[in-house]
């Protein structure tokens, strides 16, 4: 998938509020399909910068640009989300107001309790982000294959959701429509969980000795990527969905319970005594979740797929990534998936090369005989 510039061009006047990252990257894949962007934000630095790079001009109520608003897309934190949209509904009446907040089901109860017009107001949530925040790590291809679940309460106007539909069409994502319950338990399981789960595995390095944390690979990095993320965002985000993330982190509770207790009669009996089924339950545990990353989609959003992973070193230094993916491509070989890891003290890195597992062999030998070091 790939920006849709036609799409992009038929949207009325976008409007964008809010221009941290998800705002400055819908504006800045906007204004790169045609479509006419303004902004605005109560940061006079941060609408500045947006502007700069690209995103959208300075939104000036005074001049014809509060007259011929068609979409107004709010990009503000979670907490004050739905005052935002009742202020756009109420300065731009004939306008679809729209919103990317990760949390639906609360915004959609304040703005109908505040009068909000639901025939004009859908809610959205454009699954993707990054670590870092703030216009300056915006980018136009954000959004890219990636899921906007468009949330419309009973009394949205259809073409109103239509018009958030082709908003994320044109930002070459994939509108997924969804009602608000559903979408705020669903991202408590997918999204929400995941968060708290990674910032407790990295929360223990604060206490573990350096030399253990010197030891430290690509699984841990996978698994504390995110917990590099922004901490009052994230505590927006988790009170705001304090429901079903707590029905999430409870059944997790319940299942690390089963680990421990089964850890704890095996540590009784000195670790090699018969603890009868606690073996079995860590076991399962570990065999449940490799069912339950079967499940995640695969390449393009299709069915998972199993890989082979072909392991090569690649020393640390300009132009060496280059020179495998050509001989890479020279094999006739594409790449699935690409891990990169840095080996401790040297300097060289692994490059773990997913492929379909018919064509292993013939990479190997390929990338043997180009004067590689395959690992098997």
């Amino acid at each position: 998938m790939s920006l849709d510039p036609a799409a992009a061009a038929a949207l009325p006047r976008v409007k964008v509020v809010g221009t941290g990252l998800l705002g400055a990257s819908i504006g800045l894949g906007l204004t790169a399909g045609g479509a006419g962007v303004v902004l605005a934000d109560p940061s006079p630095t941060a609408l500045a910068l947006a502007t700069d790079l690209g995103a959208g001009s300075v939104f000036a109520p005074a001049a014809r640009d509060a007259d011929d608003i068609g979409l107004v897309v709010v990009a503000a934190p979670p907490d004050v989300t739905a005052g935002a949209v009742l202020a756009e509904l109420a300065a731009h009446p004939g306008a679809t107001v729209t919103d990317v907040a990760s949390v639906k089901s609360g915004i959609l109860a304040e703005v109908a309790a505040r009068g909000g017009d639901l025939s004009r107001y859908v809610g959205g949530h454009p699954m993707a982000g990054r670590e870092r925040s703030g216009p300056v790590a915006a980018r136009g291809d954000l959004f890219i294959g990636r899921p906007w679940v468009v949330c419309a309460g009973a009394k949205a106007d259809g073409e109103r959701v239509d018009v958030v539909r082709r908003l994320a069409l044109a930002l070459g994502a994939t509108p997924v429509v969804m009602d608000a319950r559903e979408h705020d338990a669903s991202v408590a399981v997918v999204s929400h969980a995941p968060q708290v789960a990674a910032s407790l595995v990295a929360a223990r390095l604060r206490q573990a000795p350096k030399r253990a944390v010197e030891l430290a690979g690509q699984g841990l990095r996978d698994v504390t990527r995110i917990a590099s993320s922004d901490p009052l965002l994230w505590a927006q985000i988790l009170a705001a969905n304090a429901g079903p993330v707590l029905d999430v982190l409870r059944a997790l509770r319940s299942d690390l319970e089963g680990v421990i207790s089964g850890l704890e009669s095996i540590a009784e009996e000195g670790g090699d005594g018969p603890a009868p089924g606690a073996r079995a339950a860590v076991a399962r545990v570990v065999a449940d979740g490799n069912l339950g990353r079967e499940l995640i989609p695969g390449k393009h959003g299709g069915q998972a797929t199993r890989y082979a992973v072909v392991t090569v070193v690649v020393p640390d230094a300009p132009g060496s990534l280059a020179r495998l993916f050509a001989d890479i491509g020279d094999a006739g070989v594409n790449v699935e998936e690409l891990g990169l890891e840095h080996a401790p003290g040297r300097a060289v890195g692994l490059v773990e090369v997913s492929v379909l597992p018919p064509v292993r062999e013939r990479l190997e030998a390929a990338l043997a005989a180009a004067g590689w070091r395959v690992v098997a």
